[in-house]
């Protein structure tokens, strides 16, 4: 058994939602398929939440367009009729009676209520057109057997609740395979959760992990995983071949091909990842294992951006790698806020973080009474892995440098541009 996962790029309309049927129809294996939002849905859910909170009625526009995007797409793909767009309308109308009827809770809550409809829109659509190309394929939804906690935006997985559901309802003497969404889970209590940015990777690993999958596959719009994002860097080269710790490393310093948390369920049960374009899929791409065969380590360039360097100085000149440090980071932990980097003296911390605003104001309100607070925003965050000076040279050019750190084999610099 193996899974695959698309994202959204890969089915953003009609023709990708073809082209992945003809990239499954090829394989003989059983399959479990982990589906993204179409194209842009997830950032126009965004839309529609921000215009819901915000009052007024203005967010049914946001929707109604989103709805007029899901239902050309299956009108092109069954211009005959179809069950998807009686079950697309159903969906898309519980919607509309939540953002009517409920009351406004906090942010994070609703986002997932309201975000993680993309997903069930595009597997529904997905799902039925595998069915009427042949294929014996079955739609799940996933939020009944993937339990989280209730963390919302960043849910943590209950492996040990999860792992049986997902072992009954994924039954391969029934079909030989099924649809299903990434990104998002569900509480015991039937409330929506999503996993984090990219999530659907990190669910693709997951349902790999628990149905001890063969391998997995990341179907994108590049050839594989590569050394430096091509949107930043035009002759960024592809790796043939990647460790799961130089996976991790790379993720941990902001590379957005990649959830974060996605190696370590593959990397528990040795299951090998593949990244292969869908453009291209008889490519070979790249593989993820334990212990590749290297021939040439390329420097792989890494850009955060959107950040902002916190520096925090106790007022009384104590020592900041005392009890300071653990309550400091205790509070990073309670606002929701993750560390991209930190770096300590004898009396100031500082701490590179994502510009979240709201939270880091929050942060930085309950800090002010005992610390001296200095930031800089509008910072990006340079990692460079197997790093010459050639390397540095070229992506500090142009660049203020307000803090870097090197190892053996990394070296990351808090910048902005001059």
């Amino acid at each position: 058994m193996k899974v695959y996962k698309f994202g959204g790029a890969s089915v953003k309309d009609a023709a990708g939602i073809k082209n992945l049927t003809s990239i499954i129809s090829k394989e003989k294996e059983s399959l479990v398929v982990v589906v993204s939002a179409f194209g842009k849905t997830t950032n126009a859910l965004e839309m529609v939440l921000k215009a819901w909170l915000a009052g007024g009625n203005s967010y049914r526009d946001h929707l109604d367009n989103i709805y007029s995007y899901h239902a050309a797409v299956a009108e092109e793909l069954f211009p005959s009729g179809n069950s998807a767009k009686g079950r697309i309308d159903m969906s898309f109308a519980m919607l509309k009676e939540y953002l009517l009827k409920a009351k406004k809770s906090h942010y994070d809550f609703e986002y997932d209520q309201v975000v993680s409809y993309g997903e069930i829109w595009s597997t529904i659509i997905v799902a039925e057109y595998l069915k009427r190309s042949g294929l014996n394929a079955a739609w799940v939804d996933i939020r009944s057997s993937l339990l989280t906690d209730e963390r919302f935006r960043d849910a943590d997985i209950l492996w040990n609740e999860s792992t049986g559901r997902i072992q009954k309802i994924f039954d391969f003497s029934k079909f030989s395979m099924y649809v299903t969404q990434g990104f998002i889970g569900g509480t015991i209590n039937g409330q929506s959760t999503t996993l984090g940015r990219e999530g659907s990777d990190y669910t693709a690993a997951i349902m790999a992990n628990m149905l001890d999958a063969d391998s997995v596959t990341f179907w994108k719009d590049v050839p594989g995983l590569l050394n430096a994002d091509p949107k930043w860097m035009q002759d960024a080269r592809k790796l043939e071949e990647m460790s799961y710790r130089e996976a991790v490393e790379m993720t941990f310093s902001g590379a957005k091909v990649l959830h974060p948390k996605t190696i370590k369920p593959l990397q528990n049960k040795n299951i090998p990842l593949f990244v292969k374009s869908f453009l291209n899929p008889s490519e070979k791409g790249t593989m993820v294992v334990a212990s590749p065969t290297l021939t040439k380590i390329l420097p792989v360039y890494i850009r955060k951006e959107n950040q902002i360097l916190i520096s925090i100085l106790p007022k009384d000149f104590s020592f900041a790698m005392s009890d300071n440090l653990s309550m400091i980071f205790h509070l990073f932990m309670l606002n929701g806020i993750k560390v991209n980097l930190v770096e300590a003296s004898a009396v100031s911390i500082d701490v590179c973080v994502d510009d979240d605003r709201p939270k880091v104001e929050t942060l930085l309100s309950s800090l002010k009474d005992d610390y001296s607070i200095i930031y800089n925003e509008n910072a990006e965050l340079l990692s460079i892995r197997h790093y010459n000076q050639e390397a540095i040279d070229r992506i500090t050019k142009d660049r203020d440098i307000l803090l870097q750190q090197r190892t053996r084999s990394t070296v990351r610099f808090v910048a902005r541009k001059n």
